[in-house]
């Protein structure tokens, strides 16, 4: 047997669960979870050495899961992705449209529009390059959930925050009419809306490097949500009966009243 196959029974065939944005932060924390659900876990990403990682970490503790790097704004990685998930036993059941990110805090005024061509192009584009991709087996399985990992900057805008806010609302856009697309069709879809989640890279992300404006969203909030906080919405919603759609949930911490109002002990 090569060394990267699962070990399992020949009857321990699970559903398939592809997470994209699997290399950290949510994405990480989501596939995780849903191993513990008994899924399959097939995560996705650019960083091969972040997956091999994670891959390892999840099989050590009983679960299954496959790496595939892969970088939702490429067609033929999406391609391989799903021609990769369907060498897999299995049924794909879920699908976790969790990769994305925010570039800059600047004003539209003086703001990059190569930042928001990227925003978009992971955000929305990448979304809907894999959710095509693996629709037909999804479908196919009888009992297809997509979900789709917005932010409360979906349904609302603030000062600096156009481009990613941008981007967010056209997501939620595109899971909306989704859902309506597929009325009659065996496949839910759920958006899901965090708002403040301290996690290791999206702040250091949007600001380049910069740990200093990273650490300040953040500065004085005693308790944000962290990624294991919204995999637990994730694993929630994709566990309930077929018959049960979420489709969508807000979240945000106690200390996040709104999107402006923020309770910090400084």
């Amino acid at each position: 047997m090569p060394a990267h196959s699962p070990v399992r029974a020949e009857t321990d065939v699970r559903p398939i669960a592809v997470i994209t944005g699997a290399s950290s932060g949510i994405g990480a924390a989501t596939a995780r979870r849903l191993a513990t659900e008994r899924f399959h876990v097939v995560v996705a990403a650019r960083r091969a050495d972040r997956l091999a990682a994670l891959v390892q970490e999840i099989r050590a503790g009983g679960g299954q899961a496959t790496a595939v790097p892969a970088d939702v704004t490429s067609a033929d990685d999406v391609a391989a992705l799903a021609a990769a998930v369907a060498e897999l036993d299995g049924d794909v059941t879920l699908l976790v449209n969790n990769a994305g990110g925010a570039l800059g805090l600047d004003p539209i005024e003086s703001a990059s529009v190569e930042d928001w061509q990227w925003m978009y192009d992971v955000n929305v584009a990448g979304t809907l390059r894999v959710t095509q991709a693996l629709l037909p087996a999804l479908d196919a399985s009888g009992a297809g959930t997509v979900v789709v990992l917005g932010s409360t900057a979906g349904l609302i805008v603030y000062e600096g925050g156009a481009g990613y806010a941008a981007a967010k609302h056209a997501q939620a856009a595109l899971a909306e009419t989704l859902r309506l697309e597929l009325s009659g069709r065996p496949i839910r879809v759920v958006e899901i809306d965090p708002g403040m989640v301290r996690t290791d890279e999206f702040s250091l992300k949007r600001f380049d490097g910069d740990e200093q404006r990273a650490a300040a969203v953040y500065a004085g909030v005693a308790n944000p949500l962290v990624a294991e906080d919204i995999a637990d919405c994730i694993a929630w919603c994709a566990t309930r009966p077929h018959h049960v759609n979420i489709d969508r949930m807000i979240v945000r911490p106690l200390a996040q009243a709104a999107q402006h109002k923020v309770h910090r002990v400084l």
